[in-house]
Formats: structure tokens, C-alpha cells, sequence
């Protein structure tokens, strides 16, 4: 009899093709809840849970009591409750690596949209603004190239990220982390400081930290105002590691200059969030890692860290180690 298997949103289809081959697989696409009674059922007998935006805590995990290995069809892993899923003797597992490039593209991107208003004139151009009276000055953006980045959070996607500034715009790079990286600093002529130094010191913020209990809120008020008037956030992370309330009103004071957001503290955003109606804001909808091959990379590793679990291997990609160690 095969094991079974509850996959949902994010588990891309050549990935539910071959988990279908090995296992006993029930699909929610959507409605993957506790409120909904067919998922309560299906997870009942599940041996493992993959997929994305669920959380994993006491709650659900008391409704599943066979499962031996949880896998997030992402590397952000905030919606697991470690501490849970490590008594229970829990297998935590997450997609690092595979999406690092993809997601370094899009924040880079945004920086570029951002400073030189890349939305706001494709809307300009389109609503047939552009005309022989224009003020060139108007169409004026921010330059990119030797200017100073400051990445908050330097990891693989940080480096990454600093690697395009560094060798693709001759970016002066600053950097701030738990642990310093002299590597990447060697790498990207990189400098490590404080974190109120870079604020102070970088045309660009870039913040890439993974959303932890240390993180939560760790740009408010306080840190924005420590930023260039000419200077320009962009965040990459979770929306919660930042205070959006103050955010919002930095940009509305012009304590900074303009932003780029691909995450938001409610997602998806409401329509009434200021942020939505100014001009010097950039909106994506968290689409860091969305590109056709990234996505099944990621649903790829994902399987394998079930399948590994499963046939009582070592998941490629093990968060709470000491699980294993306990085997």
C-alpha cells in the first residue's frame, strides 16, 4: 500500500505527476484549512504535508497525527512552528538554494524600476502623456550604477544581489549581518557595518532578512529616519520585518525618497493601503522566486526532501537537524 501524501498550493504540476507515482496523493490546489473538512479528513492519514502558506502548528499537526515530514515548497520557513514540529519528532524541510538567482533578479529589478520610476512612465507614456511639450526633467529617475547599496541580511540572495550590484553597476557595497562573510567581502569589495551606519551611508536599502522573532519590525520609525532624504528602501524579506505604518508616513514626510515592495504585512495587500496610491512606490505582488523554472526547482527539492524522509533518508534539506540526529 502506498504511504500517503497531502499536497497543496504552490506543488507544481511535473512535481504532483511524480509524487503520484510513488505515493497515495490527495491535491487542494485551494482551501487547504482546517475549515475545510475534506483537508481535516485527507491529512488524518497522511504520512507527509507538502506545499506552501499553511501553517504548521500545534492546531493542524494534532489533526495529522502519522505525519513524519512537513516540506515548504519555499526557503522562508516562518510558518512552522520548529519548536512543534522538533517534540513531535517532526521532519521540517524547505527549498534553499534553487530559487537564490531568481529571486536576486526580481529585487534587483525592482531597485532599477524603482530609482529610474520604470512603472510610473510606462503609465505615462500609455496614457498618452508624453508629448513634444514634455519637460525632459519630468521623465528624470535616480541613477543605480556607482552609487551605494546596503543589504540588510547577506545570505545567499544577499550576495547574490550584491554580486549584480558589484560586478553588473560598480555599486559601493555595504552590508549588515548576524555573522560577518569575508569571502563575499573579498568577492564584492563589500563592507561590513551597523546597521544604523548603513542606513545613514547607502543610497539604496535593501533589506533580505528571513522573518524571525529578532527581525519582526526591525525597520520603524526610528531607522527610516536615519536614511538620506535621496535614499531608497526596498524590501525583499517579509513584510513583517518592517513597521509599515511607518514606512507609509516616511514617504509621506519625504524622510526617504521612493520604495520598491515585493511583500506587504497583509498579503495580499489591501486596496486601501496608502502605499497603493503613490507615485514613488513600486508594488509587486511577493513574486521573488515566480518564474516557471524556479518554481518547479523548488517543488522538485520539495519532493525529494518527502521522499527521502519517507524512505527513512536524510531530507536534502533538513531544518531541524536535531530530528535526525534523534533517528
Amino acid at each position: 500500500m502506498k504511504k500517503k501524501v497531502v499536497a497543496f498550493h504552490n506543488v507544481q504540476q511535473p512535481t504532483l505527476e511524480k509524487l503520484r507515482k510513488d505515493f497515495d496523493v490527495t491535491y487542494f490546489p485551494e482551501n487547504a484549512s482546517l475549515q475545510n473538512e475534506s483537508f481535516i479528513q485527507a491529512i488524518q492519514d497522511a504520512e507527509a504535508l507538502i506545499g506552501t502558506g499553511l501553517k504548521m502548528d500545534a492546531e493542524l499537526l494534532d489533526q495529522a497525527p502519522n505525519v513524519k515530514v512537513v516540506a515548504t515548497v519555499s526557503v522562508g520557513y516562518n510558518l512552522f512552528d520548529i519548536e512543534e514540529l522538533t517534540k513531535r519528532n517532526i521532519m521540517a524541510t524547505h527549498t534553499p538554494d534553487v530559487l537564490t538567482d531568481a529571486v536576486a533578479d526580481a529585487i534587483f529589478g525592482l531597485l532599477v524600476a524603482t530609482a529610474r520610476r520604470m512603472p510610473q512612465l510606462d503609465k505615462f507614456v500609455k496614457d498618452g502623456k508624453w508629448t513634444e511639450d514634455t519637460p525632459y526633467e519630468a521623465t528624470f529617475g535616480m541613477d543605480v550604477h556607482h552609487k551605494t547599496i546596503g543589504i540588510i541580511g547577506f545570505g545567499r540572495i544577499g550576495q547574490a544581489i550584491a554580486q549584480r550590484a558589484h560586478h553588473g553597476f560598480h555599486m559601493n557595497v555595504l552590508y549588515h549581518s548576524r555573522t560577518r562573510k569575508e569571502d563575499a567581502e573579498e568577492t564584492y569589495r563589500a563592507s561590513y557595518c551597523s546597521l544604523d551606519d548603513l542606513l545613514k551611508k547607502s543610497d539604496y536599502v535593501v533589506l533580505m532578512t528571513p522573518l524571525t522573532k529578532e527581525t519582526e519590525g526591525l525597520l520603524g520609525a526610528r531607522e527610516f529616519s536615519l536614511m538620506k532624504k535621496s535614499a531608497i528602501f526596498i524590501n525583499g524579506s517579509r513584510g513583517q520585518t518592517i513597521v509599515e505604518q511607518d514606512l507609509i508616513a516616511a514617504l509621506q514626510n519625504g524622510d526617504i525618497a521612493a520604495a520598491g515592495l515585493d511583500v506587504f504585512e497583509k498579503e495580499p495587500v489591501d486596496p486601501d493601503n496608502p502605499l497603493l496610491q503613490m507615485d514613488n512606490v513600486v508594488t509587486l505582488p511577493h513574486i521573488g522566486s515566480a518564474t516557471y523554472e524556479t518554481e518547479v526547482a523548488m517543488s522538485e527539492l520539495a519532493r525529494k526532501n518527502v521522499v527521502a524522509a519517507l524512505q527513512g533518508e536524510k531530507p536534502p534539506a533538513l531544518i531541524n537537524k536535531e530530528v535526525w540526529q534523534d533517528n
